[in-house]
């Protein structure tokens, strides 16, 4: 622990470059034209998504993150991805099993919520395959609204005086109006993000219903902007209360109709997680020929989310769920 006073200037490493400008000529030749971006999850995948980038997903622990389009990373066998660990539970374990990505960082990661710790990551983050970074959930969170709001940092007291900010790649400044200490928090610019959301039409507007968490941060920030989605609606849905739409057409580059797509995580108001399968995966990765085994079944040996949920869950499981969900909130 750092002493109070110490003044020890952070030395993790800075995976993305906060440079506005850059990212600005990146923005301003993104279409904004209103086309249909209706797409697979397999064609958004391979459009939007190649080794070496840097990824980010939605949703916040085991809610609302987009499941169907880390299995199609993982198996289409995508390689030295970054990945943002902002609260990421089972995205986290699900790209730790594919060894996809090679740096990372770190908010929250290999925890699995009421699961305990995954296996697999810790077993793959200890192996040194990963470059980490560290960050507190609000100082990333804010390197997100920093981007989506075009500077290249902002200023903060979160993380002072502790090793999450000494392994950190925030910078130590002054207020220039009080002489006192704060971190900068540099700016985030994902190449991709990734978001699970509630309904979409075909050109990109999408609606998250409850808590957004940092997504709608991180969906301005992100370069390209991959949107799953419970439902397909039509465009005056979103015209006749404009107040709903909590992304706008215009950030998102592929919207991928995946019913349960949060699966096996918890979609609110939707369907509850199923944890009889979030304990599978723990089981299943105590050893690694077993893992091997699990995910030979589960992932590289289905040709579609669709054909995963029918194996993992079935239908009379997913109506379970949904019932479970909608108990938990009468």
């Amino acid at each position: 622990m750092i002493e109070f006073g110490e003044e020890i200037q952070p030395v993790g490493e800075l995976f993305q470059s906060p440079d506005v400008d850059a990212a600005r000529e990146f923005f301003r030749h993104k279409s904004r034209a209103m086309t249909d971006k209706r797409m697979s999850v397999q064609e958004a995948v391979a459009r939007f998504i190649h080794d070496g980038d840097y990824i980010a997903t939605g949703g916040f622990g085991s809610v609302r993150f987009s499941t169907s389009v880390l299995h199609e990373i993982v198996r289409t066998r995508k390689r030295n991805l970054g990945f943002s660990g902002h609260s990421t539970t089972h995205d986290f374990q699900i790209l730790a099993a594919g060894r996809v990505i090679d740096r990372c960082d770190i908010a929250y990661v290999v925890g699995l919520d009421i699961s305990g710790l995954s296996p697999n990551g810790r077993r793959f983050m200890e192996s040194g395959a990963v470059r980490t970074t560290e960050w507190s959930n609000a100082g990333l969170g804010w390197r997100y609204k920093a981007a989506a709001m075009g500077v290249p940092f902002l200023p903060g007291r979160v993380m002072l005086g502790s090793d999450t900010m000494r392994y950190s790649a925030s910078r130590l400044i002054d207020d220039p109006f009080t002489g006192q200490k704060l971190l900068a928090f540099p700016a985030l610019f994902p190449d991709v993000g990734i978001i699970h959301v509630h309904q979409a039409d075909q050109y990109g507007n999408a609606q998250i219903d409850g808590t957004s968490i940092v997504d709608l941060d991180l969906a301005k920030a992100s370069k390209r902007l991959i949107i799953t989605t419970e439902r397909m609606v039509d465009t005056e849905e979103f015209r006749r209360d404009p107040r709903k739409t909590s992304i706008p057409y215009w950030q998102v580059d592929a919207v991928c109709h995946v019913p349960f797509g949060s699966y096996p995580g918890n979609m609110p108001f939707e369907y509850f997680s199923d944890e009889r399968h979030l304990a599978e995966w723990v089981e299943a990765e105590q050893g690694e020929e077993t893992f091997a085994a699990f995910l030979d079944k589960y992932i590289y040996g289905v040709d579609t989310f669709a054909d995963y949920l029918n194996l993992a869950a079935g239908d009379e499981r997913l109506a379970k769920l949904r019932k479970l969900e909608i108990l938990k909130r009468a």
